[in-house]
């Protein structure tokens, strides 16, 4: 190991407990819809909506949270997120023994370990930059998303094989055993951050709290043109991914092993995406990086719906590969400059209203892919939901990214979220 991973002992235990984590949040997400396909025989919309439930939370409950976060010791409440998960997936298969597996519990579970991811995202979000120095943020944020990438691609890849190996239920033990995994990791932490702006401020209600977070978002350019971008983005990627197992296994005829394998392959372009963005960023610039990971590669998902049997998989591996390396690099340069650029009594806010808006247009993107692929045909959803990623991308070249070389370091303006500075020189305009 090297780098952060050698010498900091507490980033290392939240590395390991992130990316198991997100290993068991992988296999889920392929776990769950393949059980619902293959052994409950769910239509197409049924699908869908089951993938929707996952991301519902984002919606329901993801401002309060952030208002949580900034009022309260983040490691705690991480730890909460990381036990919900664990208790629930070890709890299916001993439901389903009796015979009481179907789409309805499989929903419930999916909104209920959808709040808790709800929760420790935005807990660990806004608890990276009370662990590491400035310095160590962005590559503290590059090691954590290339983690997870290769934990979502490994988990997909062990999602198909559970269900096909160890049946519908019995799939759901891995996840609970990596959950509880995280759960270990975090409980070694030492470093005990201060409680959030204790005796800083007299306590003030959630609703005013939260319209604070939202009129960050909502006052400045910069979070304001990420955030919508973000929204119609997963708009896309969640319409097609929603559909695509059904697309897979029912259209171009593979097993869901097979499915499982060709995600994972798909999945390594996160891997790549990482590794590659910072030494990118620092040549063009944080700003043209953006435009590069998040517009030119993601139009690769043009190839996904021309996908057949055979050969034909190749053309989903590429355009795969590419959306999923354009996402990860994405998030790993809006990870930076969040931390940076936002004051950090407001970032658990900032997250949650951030995440509220993009995040909360997944759910929405899962019912649209199922609607349209009920409606028109999966093939014909695809094709219009894969068009919309890079159109997505769209929003950020009417946007100062366009004309800047670096994405801002540093707000300027009002902390509490009520002003929109006006974009600064130093910040890399031209």
């Amino acid at each position: 190991m090297t780098g952060l991973l050698h010498r900091h002992r507490d980033f290392r235990l939240l590395w390991c407990g992130e990316t198991a984590g997100k290993f068991g949040s992988a296999v889920t997400r392929v776990t769950m819809p393949l059980i619902a396909v293959a052994t409950l025989r769910a239509d197409t919309f049924a699908v869908a909506l089951l993938s929707a439930c996952g991301w519902l939370p984002w919606l329901l409950i993801g401002l309060p949270v952030g208002v949580w976060v900034d009022r309260l010791p983040r490691r705690p409440l991480m730890l909460g997120a990381a036990a919900v998960p664990a208790v629930l997936f070890a709890a299916v298969p001993l439901i389903a023994r009796s015979g009481g597996l179907g789409l309805g519990l499989l929903i419930a579970v999916a909104l209920l370990t959808g709040a808790a991811a709800v929760l420790f995202q935005t807990a660990y979000s806004a608890y990276l930059p009370t662990l590491l120095d400035p310095a160590d943020q962005p590559e503290g944020n590059a090691k954590l998303h290339g983690s997870a990438s290769a934990a979502q691609l490994a988990g997909q890849s062990a999602g198909g094989l559970l269900v096909q190996l160890a049946g519908a239920a019995g799939g759901l033990l891995a996840p609970a055993a990596t959950h509880l995994l995280s759960l270990l990791c975090l409980l070694g932490i030492r470093h005990r951050e201060p409680r959030p702006d204790a005796g800083q401020r007299a306590p003030r209600s959630l609703v005013a709290e939260v319209c604070e977070g939202l009129r960050l978002v909502a006052g400045d350019v910069w979070f304001r043109t990420l955030t919508l971008f973000g929204a119609a983005s997963n708009l896309a990627l969640m319409g097609y991914q929603s559909i695509l197992p059904v697309f897979l296994v029912r259209e171009v005829g593979l097993s869901p092993g097979t499915v499982g394998i060709l995600l994972a392959v798909a999945g390594t372009g996160g891997v790549a995406g990482a590794f590659a963005v910072r030494r990118t960023a620092a040549r063009i610039g944080t700003a043209r990086a953006t435009l590069l990971f998040e517009l030119a590669l993601p139009t690769v998902a043009l190839l996904i719906p021309l996908t057949t049997g055979g050969p034909g998989v190749l053309l989903y591996v590429v355009g795969g590969f590419g959306v999923s390396a354009g996402v990860v690099a994405g998030n790993v340069l809006k990870a930076g400059f969040q931390q940076g650029y936002c004051p950090p009594a407001l970032l658990g806010r900032l997250t949650a209203g951030s995440a509220f808006l993009s995040y909360g247009t997944l759910p929405l993107g899962a019912l649209l892919g199922g609607a349209l692929g009920a409606g028109l045909g999966v093939r014909t959803a695809l094709w219009i939901t894969t068009a919309g990623v890079p159109l997505a991308a769209l929003i950020l070249l009417a946007s100062p990214v366009r004309t800047a070389r670096d994405l801002p370091t540093r707000r300027t303006g009002p902390a509490d979220g009520r002003g929109a500075p006006e974009p600064r020189r130093g910040a890399g305009l031209r």
